[in-house]
Protein backbone atom coordinates (compact mmCIF):
# COMPACT_ATOMS: atom_id res chain seq x y z
CA UNK A 1 0.00 0.00 0.00
CA UNK A 2 2.92 2.31 0.90
CA UNK A 3 4.10 1.83 -3.01
CA UNK A 4 0.99 2.92 -4.17
CA UNK A 5 0.39 5.43 -2.17
CA UNK A 6 3.71 7.14 -2.97
CA UNK A 7 2.51 6.62 -6.96
CA UNK A 8 -0.88 8.71 -5.97
CA UNK A 9 0.37 11.47 -4.51
CA UNK A 10 3.06 11.92 -6.83
CA UNK A 11 0.45 11.33 -9.68
CA UNK A 12 -1.58 13.99 -7.88
CA UNK A 13 0.43 16.55 -6.81
CA UNK A 14 4.00 16.62 -8.53
CA UNK A 15 3.07 15.18 -12.04
CA UNK A 16 2.42 17.53 -14.40
CA UNK A 17 -0.59 17.80 -16.70
CA UNK A 18 0.21 16.82 -20.21
CA UNK A 19 -2.44 18.19 -23.33
CA UNK A 20 -2.39 15.55 -26.36
CA UNK A 21 -2.48 16.89 -30.47
CA UNK A 22 -3.55 14.10 -32.67
CA UNK A 23 -3.08 14.25 -36.40
CA UNK A 24 -3.82 11.69 -39.60
CA UNK A 25 -2.10 11.33 -42.58
CA UNK A 26 -1.47 8.87 -45.40
CA UNK A 27 0.39 8.32 -48.63
CA UNK A 28 -1.36 8.34 -51.76
CA UNK A 29 -0.42 8.37 -55.38
CA UNK A 30 -2.11 10.43 -57.46
CA UNK A 31 -4.65 8.27 -60.50
CA UNK A 32 -3.70 7.95 -63.95
CA UNK A 33 -5.31 7.40 -66.99
CA UNK A 34 -3.80 4.22 -68.47
CA UNK A 35 -4.36 0.79 -67.25
CA UNK A 36 -1.02 0.02 -66.16
CA UNK A 37 -0.72 2.87 -63.99
CA UNK A 38 -4.45 1.84 -62.95
CA UNK A 39 -3.65 -1.63 -61.98
CA UNK A 40 -0.84 0.62 -60.25
CA UNK A 41 -3.01 2.57 -58.82
CA UNK A 42 -5.74 -0.14 -57.85
CA UNK A 43 -2.97 -2.89 -56.08
CA UNK A 44 -2.03 0.48 -53.41
CA UNK A 45 -5.30 0.31 -51.84
CA UNK A 46 -4.94 -3.51 -51.51
CA UNK A 47 -1.72 -2.78 -49.83
CA UNK A 48 1.05 -2.42 -52.64
CA UNK A 49 2.09 0.42 -54.41
CA UNK A 50 3.21 3.17 -51.99
CA UNK A 51 2.60 0.65 -48.74
CA UNK A 52 6.85 0.98 -48.97
CA UNK A 53 6.55 4.32 -48.98
CA UNK A 54 3.97 4.53 -45.79
CA UNK A 55 6.65 2.01 -44.34
CA UNK A 56 9.27 4.88 -44.77
CA UNK A 57 7.33 7.43 -43.50
CA UNK A 58 6.65 5.35 -40.40
CA UNK A 59 10.18 5.43 -39.60
CA UNK A 60 10.75 8.74 -40.35
CA UNK A 61 8.65 9.74 -38.06
CA UNK A 62 10.84 7.63 -35.21
CA UNK A 63 14.13 8.82 -36.94
CA UNK A 64 16.90 10.70 -35.29
CA UNK A 65 16.37 13.55 -38.13
CA UNK A 66 13.20 14.47 -37.48
CA UNK A 67 13.36 15.11 -33.52
CA UNK A 68 16.81 16.89 -34.63
CA UNK A 69 14.11 18.75 -36.70
CA UNK A 70 11.37 19.81 -33.49
CA UNK A 71 14.79 20.27 -31.44
CA UNK A 72 15.99 22.96 -33.80
CA UNK A 73 12.21 24.64 -34.73
CA UNK A 74 10.86 24.41 -31.06
CA UNK A 75 13.64 23.68 -28.42
CA UNK A 76 11.99 19.95 -27.48
CA UNK A 77 14.60 19.86 -25.07
CA UNK A 78 14.04 22.63 -23.16
CA UNK A 79 10.17 22.48 -22.88
CA UNK A 80 10.44 19.15 -21.54
CA UNK A 81 13.10 19.51 -19.19
CA UNK A 82 11.72 22.72 -17.76
CA UNK A 83 10.12 20.89 -15.10
CA UNK A 84 12.83 17.87 -14.35
CA UNK A 85 13.50 19.45 -10.58
CA UNK A 86 9.73 18.47 -9.73
CA UNK A 87 8.65 16.48 -12.55
CA UNK A 88 11.61 14.09 -13.41
CA UNK A 89 9.18 11.04 -13.86
CA UNK A 90 7.55 12.74 -17.10
CA UNK A 91 10.27 15.02 -18.20
CA UNK A 92 13.90 14.47 -19.60
CA UNK A 93 17.31 15.93 -18.07
CA UNK A 94 18.67 19.40 -19.66
CA UNK A 95 22.02 17.70 -20.80
CA UNK A 96 20.27 15.30 -22.40
CA UNK A 97 22.19 13.94 -25.95
CA UNK A 98 19.83 13.41 -29.02
CA UNK A 99 20.66 9.50 -28.33
CA UNK A 100 18.35 10.60 -24.95
CA UNK A 101 16.04 12.81 -27.10
CA UNK A 102 15.15 10.21 -29.86
CA UNK A 103 14.48 8.03 -26.81
CA UNK A 104 12.10 10.32 -25.06
CA UNK A 105 10.43 11.30 -28.36
CA UNK A 106 9.34 7.74 -28.61
CA UNK A 107 7.61 8.19 -25.15
CA UNK A 108 5.86 11.53 -25.66
CA UNK A 109 4.76 10.96 -29.65
CA UNK A 110 2.52 7.80 -30.42
CA UNK A 111 2.19 6.66 -34.28
CA UNK A 112 -0.62 4.33 -35.24
CA UNK A 113 0.19 2.24 -38.20
CA UNK A 114 -2.34 0.65 -39.62
CA UNK A 115 -0.83 -1.57 -42.42
CA UNK A 116 -3.80 -2.55 -44.92
CA UNK A 117 -5.26 1.02 -45.02
CA UNK A 118 -2.18 2.51 -45.23
CA UNK A 119 -3.76 5.41 -42.62
CA UNK A 120 -1.53 6.47 -39.86
CA UNK A 121 -2.15 8.50 -36.70
CA UNK A 122 -0.22 10.11 -34.64
CA UNK A 123 -0.33 11.22 -31.31
CA UNK A 124 1.25 14.25 -29.54
CA UNK A 125 1.48 14.87 -25.46
CA UNK A 126 3.25 18.61 -24.27
CA UNK A 127 3.00 20.75 -21.22
CA UNK A 128 0.69 22.76 -23.29
CA UNK A 129 -2.39 22.74 -25.73
CA UNK A 130 -0.06 25.00 -28.20
CA UNK A 131 3.18 23.37 -28.06
CA UNK A 132 1.60 20.11 -28.55
CA UNK A 133 -0.01 21.36 -31.48
CA UNK A 134 3.00 23.03 -33.13
CA UNK A 135 5.04 19.82 -32.66
CA UNK A 136 2.77 17.82 -34.98
CA UNK A 137 2.42 20.44 -37.32
CA UNK A 138 6.04 20.12 -37.42
CA UNK A 139 5.66 16.05 -37.75
CA UNK A 140 3.32 16.96 -40.52
CA UNK A 141 5.30 19.17 -42.34
CA UNK A 142 8.51 17.54 -42.29
CA UNK A 143 6.33 14.32 -43.22
CA UNK A 144 5.34 16.05 -46.24
CA UNK A 145 9.07 17.43 -47.01
CA UNK A 146 10.45 13.94 -47.18
CA UNK A 147 7.31 12.84 -49.28
CA UNK A 148 8.17 15.70 -51.66
CA UNK A 149 11.78 14.42 -51.27
CA UNK A 150 10.92 10.86 -52.23
CA UNK A 151 9.11 12.07 -55.82
CA UNK A 152 11.69 14.41 -56.41
CA UNK A 153 14.35 11.47 -56.26
CA UNK A 154 11.81 9.14 -58.19
CA UNK A 155 11.80 12.01 -61.07
CA UNK A 156 15.35 12.33 -61.90
CA UNK A 157 15.40 8.77 -61.45
CA UNK A 158 13.30 8.05 -64.10
CA UNK A 159 14.35 10.78 -65.94
CA UNK A 160 18.01 9.46 -65.86
CA UNK A 161 17.10 5.69 -66.65
CA UNK A 162 14.53 7.04 -69.69
CA UNK A 163 17.72 9.17 -71.24
CA UNK A 164 20.04 6.16 -70.56
CA UNK A 165 17.76 4.10 -72.26
CA UNK A 166 17.17 6.50 -75.15
CA UNK A 167 20.81 6.80 -75.71
CA UNK A 168 21.15 3.40 -75.76
CA UNK A 169 18.40 2.56 -78.65
CA UNK A 170 19.48 5.55 -80.79
CA UNK A 171 22.75 4.61 -80.73
CA UNK A 172 21.87 0.79 -81.25
CA UNK A 173 19.73 2.38 -84.03
CA UNK A 174 22.79 4.49 -85.89
CA UNK A 175 24.43 1.52 -85.91
CA UNK A 176 21.82 -0.74 -88.09
CA UNK A 177 21.59 2.06 -90.26
CA UNK A 178 25.43 2.42 -90.77
CA UNK A 179 25.41 -1.73 -91.15
CA UNK A 180 22.89 -1.53 -93.79
CA UNK A 181 24.62 1.32 -95.43
CA UNK A 182 27.96 -0.19 -95.58
CA UNK A 183 26.33 -3.53 -96.72
CA UNK A 184 24.33 -1.69 -99.73
CA UNK A 185 27.61 0.26 -100.37
CA UNK A 186 30.03 -2.92 -100.13
CA UNK A 187 27.84 -5.46 -102.44
CA UNK A 188 26.64 -2.52 -104.62
CA UNK A 189 23.04 -3.95 -104.42
CA UNK A 190 20.30 -1.62 -102.56
CA UNK A 191 18.08 -4.04 -102.51
CA UNK A 192 18.26 -7.46 -103.44
CA UNK A 193 14.74 -8.49 -103.07
CA UNK A 194 14.45 -6.22 -106.13
CA UNK A 195 17.48 -7.66 -107.77
CA UNK A 196 16.43 -11.06 -107.05
CA UNK A 197 12.74 -10.12 -109.00
CA UNK A 198 14.93 -9.09 -111.73
CA UNK A 199 16.62 -12.10 -112.49
CA UNK A 200 13.71 -13.93 -112.10
CA UNK A 201 11.96 -12.05 -114.29
CA UNK A 202 15.21 -12.76 -116.81
CA UNK A 203 14.26 -16.48 -115.91
CA UNK A 204 10.45 -16.50 -116.63
CA UNK A 205 11.39 -14.12 -120.10
CA UNK A 206 13.39 -17.21 -121.01
CA UNK A 207 10.82 -20.04 -120.02
CA UNK A 208 8.40 -18.42 -122.34
CA UNK A 209 10.66 -18.20 -125.20
CA UNK A 210 11.07 -22.06 -124.38
CA UNK A 211 7.20 -22.57 -124.16
CA UNK A 212 6.96 -20.55 -127.44
CA UNK A 213 10.01 -22.18 -129.40
CA UNK A 214 8.39 -25.78 -128.64
CA UNK A 215 5.58 -24.70 -130.10
CA UNK A 216 7.42 -23.32 -133.18
CA UNK A 217 9.41 -26.97 -133.17
CA UNK A 218 6.08 -28.71 -132.93
CA UNK A 219 4.11 -27.19 -135.69
CA UNK A 220 7.23 -27.01 -138.18
CA UNK A 221 7.64 -30.92 -137.91
CA UNK A 222 3.95 -31.21 -139.00
CA UNK A 223 4.50 -29.43 -142.25
CA UNK A 224 7.91 -30.40 -143.15
CA UNK A 225 10.31 -32.76 -143.13
CA UNK A 226 13.28 -33.77 -140.97
CA UNK A 227 15.84 -33.05 -143.05
CA UNK A 228 14.50 -29.44 -143.49
CA UNK A 229 17.29 -26.78 -142.74
CA UNK A 230 14.60 -25.09 -140.46
CA UNK A 231 14.19 -28.17 -137.89
CA UNK A 232 17.74 -27.95 -137.23
CA UNK A 233 17.67 -24.72 -136.49
CA UNK A 234 14.54 -24.83 -134.42
CA UNK A 235 16.24 -27.47 -132.11
CA UNK A 236 19.10 -25.67 -131.78
CA UNK A 237 17.01 -22.66 -130.74
CA UNK A 238 15.29 -24.97 -127.90
CA UNK A 239 19.07 -26.39 -126.62
CA UNK A 240 20.05 -22.82 -126.44
CA UNK A 241 16.82 -21.72 -124.59
CA UNK A 242 17.57 -24.70 -122.41
CA UNK A 243 21.39 -23.93 -121.38
CA UNK A 244 20.45 -20.21 -120.62
CA UNK A 245 17.55 -21.07 -118.31
CA UNK A 246 19.77 -23.70 -116.64
CA UNK A 247 22.87 -21.12 -116.59
CA UNK A 248 20.53 -18.73 -115.11
CA UNK A 249 19.39 -20.76 -112.39
CA UNK A 250 23.34 -22.60 -111.26
CA UNK A 251 23.62 -18.44 -111.43
CA UNK A 252 20.78 -17.49 -108.98
CA UNK A 253 22.30 -20.26 -106.46
CA UNK A 254 26.24 -20.45 -106.50
CA UNK A 255 27.38 -17.68 -109.04
CA UNK A 256 29.29 -14.12 -107.07
CA UNK A 257 26.50 -11.35 -107.29
CA UNK A 258 29.45 -8.82 -105.52
CA UNK A 259 32.66 -7.97 -104.99
CA UNK A 260 33.10 -9.89 -102.10
CA UNK A 261 32.01 -13.83 -103.51
CA UNK A 262 29.25 -13.82 -101.85
CA UNK A 263 26.23 -15.78 -103.86
CA UNK A 264 22.73 -15.25 -103.41
CA UNK A 265 21.68 -17.23 -100.25
CA UNK A 266 24.26 -15.46 -98.23
CA UNK A 267 23.37 -12.16 -99.38
CA UNK A 268 20.08 -13.15 -98.64
CA UNK A 269 20.77 -13.97 -95.29
CA UNK A 270 22.44 -11.00 -94.31
CA UNK A 271 20.67 -8.38 -95.58
CA UNK A 272 17.36 -10.08 -93.77
CA UNK A 273 19.41 -9.86 -90.74
CA UNK A 274 20.36 -6.37 -91.10
CA UNK A 275 16.80 -5.49 -91.57
CA UNK A 276 15.63 -7.30 -88.39
CA UNK A 277 18.63 -5.56 -86.78
CA UNK A 278 17.05 -2.19 -87.68
CA UNK A 279 13.71 -2.62 -87.51
CA UNK A 280 13.96 -3.72 -83.41
CA UNK A 281 16.38 -1.16 -83.08
CA UNK A 282 13.35 1.36 -84.57
CA UNK A 283 10.89 -0.66 -82.52
CA UNK A 284 13.24 0.31 -79.21
CA UNK A 285 13.93 3.85 -80.37
CA UNK A 286 10.32 4.13 -81.02
CA UNK A 287 9.57 2.75 -77.29
CA UNK A 288 12.30 5.06 -75.73
CA UNK A 289 11.14 7.77 -76.49
CA UNK A 290 7.57 7.29 -75.37
CA UNK A 291 9.16 6.07 -72.25
CA UNK A 292 11.40 9.27 -72.06
CA UNK A 293 8.13 11.78 -72.87
CA UNK A 294 6.29 9.63 -70.19
CA UNK A 295 8.98 9.83 -67.64
CA UNK A 296 9.06 14.19 -68.66
CA UNK A 297 5.36 14.11 -68.28
CA UNK A 298 5.56 12.23 -64.91
CA UNK A 299 7.65 14.40 -63.70
CA UNK A 300 5.99 17.61 -64.26
CA UNK A 301 3.27 16.68 -61.59
CA UNK A 302 3.53 15.12 -57.63
CA UNK A 303 2.83 11.19 -58.08
CA UNK A 304 3.34 10.68 -54.36
CA UNK A 305 1.56 13.26 -51.90
CA UNK A 306 0.96 13.26 -48.25
CA UNK A 307 -2.75 13.46 -47.68
CA UNK A 308 -3.93 14.75 -44.51
CA UNK A 309 -7.29 13.60 -43.28
CA UNK A 310 -6.95 15.12 -39.54
CA UNK A 311 -5.32 18.40 -39.10
CA UNK A 312 -3.20 18.72 -35.81
CA UNK A 313 -5.96 19.05 -33.07
CA UNK A 314 -6.17 22.15 -30.19
CA UNK A 315 -6.87 20.41 -26.79
CA UNK A 316 -8.94 22.04 -24.55
CA UNK A 317 -8.25 20.14 -21.41
CA UNK A 318 -5.50 17.80 -20.29
CA UNK A 319 -6.04 13.96 -20.39
CA UNK A 320 -2.56 12.95 -19.62
CA UNK A 321 -1.14 11.61 -17.29
CA UNK A 322 -4.36 9.62 -17.02
CA UNK A 323 -3.75 9.47 -13.10
CA UNK A 324 -6.40 7.08 -11.94
CA UNK A 325 -5.29 4.33 -14.97
CA UNK A 326 -1.79 4.19 -13.41
CA UNK A 327 -2.66 4.54 -9.86
CA UNK A 328 -5.05 1.20 -10.17
CA UNK A 329 -2.46 -0.29 -12.57
CA UNK A 330 0.69 0.07 -9.83
CA UNK A 331 -2.08 -1.19 -7.36
CA UNK A 332 -2.62 -4.47 -8.97
CA UNK A 333 0.62 -5.04 -10.02
CA UNK A 334 2.19 -4.50 -6.92
CA UNK A 335 -0.78 -6.93 -5.14
CA UNK A 336 0.61 -9.51 -7.43
CA UNK A 337 4.14 -9.01 -6.73
CA UNK A 338 3.16 -8.98 -3.17
CA UNK A 339 1.00 -12.34 -3.58
CA UNK A 340 3.74 -14.15 -5.45
CA UNK A 341 6.31 -12.86 -2.80
CA UNK A 342 4.48 -14.18 0.12
CA UNK A 343 3.44 -17.48 -1.26
CA UNK A 344 6.91 -18.16 -1.72
CA UNK A 345 7.72 -16.51 1.74
CA UNK A 346 4.64 -19.44 3.41
CA UNK A 347 6.05 -21.83 1.75
CA UNK A 348 9.47 -21.85 2.56
CA UNK A 349 8.73 -21.62 5.76
CA UNK A 350 5.95 -24.80 5.73
CA UNK A 351 8.98 -26.62 4.72
CA UNK A 352 11.22 -25.16 7.52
Amino acid sequence: MLPTALATIYLYLLARDQYASTTGFTVRSEESASASDLMGGLSAFVGGGTSSNTDVLFAFIHSQQLVERVQAELDFRGHYSAHWDTDPVFSIWPSASIEDLVWFWNRVVTVSYDKNSGLMDVQVRAGDAETARRIAQVVVAESEAMINALNEQARRDSMANAERDLEEALTRLRSAREDLASFRARTQIVDPQADIEGRMGVINGLQQQLAQALVDYDLLLQTTADSDPRVRQAERRIEVIRERIGEERRNFATQDVTVFDTDYPRLIAQFESLMVNQEFAERTYTAALAALDAARSNAQRKSLYLATYVRPTLAEQAVYPRRLQVVLLTLMFLTLAWSALALVYYSLRDRG
